[in-house]
Formats: C-alpha cells, sequence, structure tokens
C-alpha cells in the first residue's frame, strides 16, 4: 500500500469521525504524541495523532485501527517507518483497561515485535520472504523503540495486568524478547 493510499484512507476516517479532530489529546498514553514531528516521517500521513487519539473512543477506535494498521505496515512482512513512532503510544495504549480496541493493540504489538527480528542472513527463505536487514532499518527502529520503553513493556506484560486469555504464553515472550535480547533462543 503506498502513501497516497494511506493519506486517502486517513482522510476518509477523518471525514467519517469529524469530531476525533476536535477531541482532547491529554490522556497519558498519549503524552508527548503531538511532541512528534510526524511529518518528517517517510510515508507518514498527518492524522496520526487523531488515529491514536481515536483509539480511546469506544466508537471511532474500532474504525480507526485498520486504517492506523494500514499505515503502519508497508505489506504483510514489512512494518513501515511509521511504526517506531507510534510503538510507544501502542504499549501505553494496550496497558489502558477498558477500550474497545485492547486486545487488537496487544496483537499489533507481537506483530510489531515479530516483524522487528533481526534477519538470519545465511538463511535464505528468511532473507526472500523478509529482505536484508540493511534493506529495512524500520526493524532495527522497532527494536530501539521497544528497548527505550522496556519498563512500559514489562509493566504491562506484568502477571495480571492483561485480562487472563489476552496473550498466549508464546505471544508474551515474543514481547519480551524484544527488551530482553538474553532470552532469544540461538
Amino acid at each position: 500500500m503506498d502513501a497516497a493510499v494511506k493519506e486517502a484512507a486517513v482522510s476518509r476516517f477523518l471525514r467519517e469521525y469529524p469530531q476525533m479532530e476536535r477531541a482532547a489529546c491529554d490522556h497519558p498514553a498519549l503524552l508527548g504524541c503531538t511532541d512528534v514531528d510526524w511529518s518528517r516521517i517517510p510515508g507518514c500521513p498527518a492524522g496520526i495523532p487523531v488515529l491514536l487519539r481515536s483509539l480511546l473512543d469506544e466508537v471511532a477506535g474500532p474504525a480507526a485501527l485498520p486504517v492506523l494498521e494500514n499505515v503502519l505496515m508497508n505489506s504483510v512482512f514489512h512494518v513501515s517507518a511509521v511504526m517506531p513512532a507510534v510503538l510507544p503510544f501502542l504499549i501505553r495504549l494496550a496497558a489502558v483497561p477498558g477500550i474497545a480496541v485492547r486486545p487488537d493493540l496487544v496483537e499489533l504489538l507481537v506483530l510489531a515485535a515479530d516483524l522487528s527480528l533481526p534477519v538470519n542472513a545465511d538463511d535464505e527463505r528468511q532473507v526472500m520472504m523478509f529482505g536484508h536487514d540493511c534493506d529495512h532499518p524500520e526493524r532495527e527502529w522497532c527494536r530501539a523503540a521497544f528497548a527505550a520503553h522496556a519498563s512500559d513493556l514489562r509493566a504491562l506484560l506484568k502477571e495480571g495486568t492483561l485480562p487472563a486469555g489476552l496473550i498466549s504464553v508464546d505471544d508474551r515472550e515474543c514481547l519480551l524478547r524484544t527488551v530482553e535480547p538474553q532470552r532469544c533462543p540461538s
């Protein structure tokens, strides 16, 4: 999906939910969202802060999530350059009890963790599917974002924080590997 298609999807969402553009952005999970220079991120639509804010809304959240997911992914196997900048907010939003899209946010974090793992350059199949790491710096940027927000991620994954069944043992381990590299299998 190219940048123009992503921008058009965000514009459609904003037309359908105009009230979200005027909604206050004072939730603690979005602290710093307005400080990010989103326009400097390649392929980043202008409406990212509104999409993030919309995730907190019971009605707009389920409509905003697929639009945001499309912006965050360049393909099935590649995250976009927007993903690393959004990760801190996704981590904190996933910790907010009661928001309608919480299970989807946890799944999106797991997907980002999976797709940000380094690719074994000696594994032809991996390289064919995911490309070389040097061609996809967004993977390293995602790993850096996860590491920078390790305390928030660990707090989210602390036993009893997420409702039972919201995250599998494997998915929890996948997310923990992003902040505890020594736990990576060899």
